[in-house]
């Protein structure tokens, strides 16, 4: 017999100056804030951890490519090291407005891809986390190896899923360039943020359904059809009774 699930998370990609914060904000129950590197910047980060507080949604640190031209979406040479470094560096700056209310760190872009997908990359951000902020949250997409590396470097992490987002059979994301890699019909993405909510399946592209781990579900909050895509997926999980609350931390505060 199925289990179906009562919760999820329903997160977003926000600060990022797409003009669509105040509408969505209401809609979810955690905020990922461009914090300096693809977006943003110290006025920003105040103004959306403010809307957050208002609207009783977790703030989450949302690091990424010093590469505004491309909202951070490419794929850039980087190291180990200096993976970890532009982490560290854009986390704290959140940090230092958001204090002990900073709940969660979700990667973003090509960095979220790089990081996710690239052992060495994923150990050398988690052992920083795990050194400086061991309370965070780990946003990380559904089965990928930041997943394991995190946990394994004690961190807590919710594997992430996309209401927005068309899938291969491999679980992974088609490309956003690629036909069907953006559900723009907020239909299509109110009825894959159902299946992934209650059952964690997700039909692909080419029309196989696979089993897919969902703690929290991203809609991205910087598309032309953002907002009516956010309300859609918010009503269809309030009509099938799936309650839209972050994931726990699990973990004391460090003493």
């Amino acid at each position: 017999m199925t289990t179906l699930r009562r919760s999820i998370d329903l997160n977003a990609d926000l600060g990022e100056g797409a003009g669509h914060d105040h509408d969505i904000m209401p809609l979810i129950s955690s905020a990922n804030i461009a914090c300096g590197g693809h977006a943003g910047d110290a006025g920003t980060m105040a103004t959306a951890i403010a809307l957050a507080r208002t609207h009783g949604v977790a703030i989450g640190a949302h690091p990424g490519h010093a590469d505004r031209a491309s909202c951070g979406r490419r794929i850039l040479p980087i190291t180990p090291a200096e993976a970890a470094g532009l982490v560290e560096e854009q986390v704290a700056a959140l940090a230092t407005l958001a204090g002990d209310a900073l709940h969660h760190v979700k990667l973003h872009g090509g960095l979220y891809h790089q990081v996710g997908r690239e052992e060495r990359l994923a150990e050398a951000v988690a052992m920083m986390l795990a050194r400086q902020w061991p309370r965070l949250v780990v946003y990380a997409q559904a089965a990928s190896p930041l997943v394991a590396v995190a946990r394994a470097c004690g961190l807590e992490v919710a594997e992430e899923v996309f209401a927005d987002r068309g899938y291969r059979s491999d679980g992974q994301l088609l490309p956003r360039h690629e036909p069907g890699g953006c559900l723009d019909d907020a239909a299509s993405a109110a009825a894959q943020a159902i299946g992934l909510a209650t059952l964690g399946r997700v039909v692909t592209h080419d029309g196989h359904a696979i089993s897919v781990a969902a703690d929290t579900l991203c809609v991205h909050g910087d598309g032309p059809h953002a907002v009516m895509i956010a309300r859609a997926v918010r009503r269809s999980l309030d009509g099938a009774g799936i309650a839209v609350v972050p994931p726990p931390t699990g973990r004391a505060r460090p003493t």
